[in-house]
């Protein structure tokens, strides 16, 4: 008689994927804000859209002032996942091969045999800061565009897969112009987010400034692993969106484009240029990972409406018109918020 084999716990189901997953989530989610909160004071929205990012397996442009803790953000992110970090610094002489790598002529010393051989470059990392990359040429910008889209390089005319998971999170300074090239539109529209970096109030900034001159120095542990971040952006892509809120999504994409017909008349007067379809993937994106952050397991028209601004600021090109009346995008973009009605369905 042939054995019966049985199940480490017979009747009861293996959980799924899913519960998996996001139990773990669940578990780390408020040790890793605690742990970030022992080296960033303040900037709890700035960390909160970061996170949406991390989780949703995106890049994202940082937009702040000098001496903001950008590097230190990232840096103590990369620490807490458990991820390689590497840091370029923009400049006008940097080249492309500066960042993907390049070959070089190896000689062999025992043979004399030389041979091509390919040294990587910083870019073949988990999360790399490309600070101030407003400061180099569009060259070298583009650079990164395969490696932000496909997740590979090519370099004399072969492919390189990079690492996952992979991230660019680049800087740029909105206070100065000389000496630096605006990204083309085509790169911007690459990063998910656009996330503003604010100064921080009196009480925040005390604290700032007694613990970064003082000798203690934080020492931060992992809480999560590159294949976490692998299933949790995994996780966020199934979270289930219903139709009419993912079309609440799309209506406030489609209203930024002068040319559509569903443009409000404001839209027309002050915008040259309006979001793609990347506006669109990107709201539902950002909106997953923020209720699954959130504990929940659906998107609701608030989780739309909350990304909004950073899914939109650098997608809109606002025209001479509204520069002469001094409109900027973000009050744009809360006219649009308040244009755009949300369904009347109880998905708010």
């Amino acid at each position: 008689m042939e054995a019966q084999v049985e199940t480490p716990a017979e009747g009861v189901p293996e959980p799924t994927f899913e519960a998996r997953a996001l139990a773990r989530l669940q578990e780390g989610r408020e040790k890793l804000l605690a742990e970030l909160r022992r080296v960033i004071v303040g900037q709890t929205a700035v960390i909160q859209e970061l996170m949406i990012v991390l989780f949703s397996g995106t890049h994202c442009l940082i937009t702040g002032a000098p001496g903001l803790a950008k590097t230190l953000l990232i840096r103590s992110i990369a620490q807490l996942l458990d991820l390689k970090f590497r840091r370029i610094q923009f400049t006008p002489d940097l080249m492309p091969s500066d960042i993907t790598g390049t070959e070089i002529i190896d000689e062999d010393r025992a043979s004399g045999r030389r041979e091509l051989r390919f040294v990587h470059g910083p870019i073949f990392t988990n999360i790399l800061l490309a600070d101030e990359i407003n400061r180099t040429p569009p060259k070298t910008q583009a650079a990164l565009l395969e490696a932000m889209e496909e997740k590979q390089v090519t370099v004399a005319g072969e492919r390189r897969p990079l690492v996952r998971p992979f991230y660019v999170f680049a800087t740029q300074n909105p206070i100065e112009l000389e000496g630096t090239y605006p990204l083309p539109e085509a790169q911007l529209d690459r990063f998910m987010f656009n996330i503003l970096i604010g100064y921080l109030n009196e009480d925040d900034e005390l604290a700032v400034a007694t613990r970064t001159t003082s000798t203690f120095q934080e020492e931060l542990a992992p809480v999560f692993s590159g294949e976490d971040i692998l299933d949790f952006a995994r996780l966020v892509r199934m979270v289930p969106v219903a139709e009419p809120v993912a079309r609440y999504a799309v209506r406030l994409a489609q209203a930024t484009r002068p040319d559509h017909p569903s443009a409000p008349e404001f839209i027309r007067e002050w915008v040259s240029w309006g979001a793609g379809t990347r506006a669109s993937q990107g709201l539902l994106l950002g909106a997953k990972a923020r209720a699954l952050l959130n504990g929940r397991f659906h998107v609701a028209c608030a989780d739309i409406r909350a990304v909004a601004p950073p899914v939109l600021r650098h997608r809109i090109l606002t025209n001479f018109r509204a520069e002469a009346e001094h409109v900027n995008v973000e009050q744009i973009i809360q006219r649009l918020l308040e244009f755009i009605k949300e369904p009347q369905s109880g998905l708010g």
